[in-house]
């Protein structure tokens, strides 16, 4: 009996020896996997945050150069990409014409955990983001108001706005000045508004070059209510500017020129529509800024051909 239990230790111990074996050969490849699951894993993650960096630094470059300033290219990069991706670096942005776009790369050593029991200390992430930029081509403004393109020459010298000067704008038929068009044109009936998107809506989608219905009567558009107005007050919007004007009434119809940037200071409209007083009496008018402005959202689309007068709209398009 003692002898068979001797021989049952003997072999247990064997098998232990065997075992400790068998996991020191399976611990390389064991790793190896390990540094495939955590590894890249982590240099996935790192690369997503590289993109988000990259994107950032490529939308502030072209925010300047939008604007007519592109200043230190470089330093405006490395500054975002520092902040969004700790030391990574940020190459030096390259600009192209036709289309306008600006590209970032930016690029980060990241050391593994496991990959060096391979052979791999350290792999270099990188990211890349282009955007592109030009005049609005067409959009949906949140207030249905059309200008003149005589008035906006008027008010700014023809120039791209470059002042905070406050201005009030006179509504066609109001004004008396008969500045509705370098043709200095008057739509019968019309007040500047164009008709809106829908009967629950304040907003009017329009596009450079094409004609778009007038909405007669010196009231908002249809659709805007006091509360969508108020809410304008001190943003920044998109408008269309006219060139040309046809029928009259309610079949007349306004010219799309371009589009302009104006800050929304204060409005006087009849039947209860004020807000902060620009004008009185019989007067339909508008206060605020003609101004340079960098638009970033989907509400309007951009295209080269389009006339500049102070408002760029900025896509990311890799």
């Amino acid at each position: 009996m003692q002898r068979l239990t001797d021989l049952f230790r003997g072999r247990l111990s064997g098998e232990r020896g065997a075992s400790a074996v068998l996991f020191a050969l399976l611990l390389v490849p064991i790793l190896g996997f390990a540094a495939i699951a955590v590894d890249v894993g982590a240099l996935y993650a790192e690369r997503a945050r590289l993109q988000v960096a990259a994107d950032a630094a490529a939308l502030a470059v072209a925010r300047d150069c939008a604007r007519g300033a592109c200043g230190d290219m470089q330093a405006t990069a490395q500054a975002l990409v520092t902040a969004n991706a700790g030391d990574a670096d940020a190459a030096p942005p390259v600009l192209t014409q036709n289309p306008t776009t600006v590209t970032v790369n930016g690029s980060t050593p990241k050391q593994h955990w496991f990959a060096p029991v391979i052979g791999h200390d350290s792999t270099t992430v990188s990211a890349s983001a282009t955007v592109a930029w030009g005049a609005p081509g067409g959009g949906t403004a949140a207030l249905p108001l059309v200008f003149s393109w005589c008035e906006w020459s008027a008010q700014t010298g023809g120039a791209l706005p470059s002042t905070t000067a406050e201005r009030t704008i006179m509504l066609p038929k109001t004004s008396g000045t008969g500045c509705t068009g370098p043709g200095h044109k008057f739509l019968s009936g019309g007040f500047g508004w164009l008709t809106t998107d829908g009967a629950s809506t304040c907003e009017a989608t329009s596009r450079v070059g094409s004609w778009f219905t007038s909405e007669t009567g010196n009231n908002p558009s249809k659709g805007c209510e006091p509360v969508d107005i108020d809410a304008l007050l001190g943003q920044t919007v998109l408008l269309p500017v006219f060139d040309e004007t046809r029928g009259g009434g309610s079949g007349g119809e306004y010219h799309v020129f371009g589009y302009v940037a104006f800050k929304l200071t204060g409005y006087y409209f009849s039947g209860g529509y004020k807000g902060t007083r620009a004008c009185s009496g019989s007067d339909r008018c508008i206060r605020g800024y003609f101004t340079q402005f960098v638009e970033a959202s989907d509400a309007f689309f951009y295209d080269s051909t389009s006339p500049s007068l102070g408002a760029w709209i900025l896509r990311l398009i890799r």
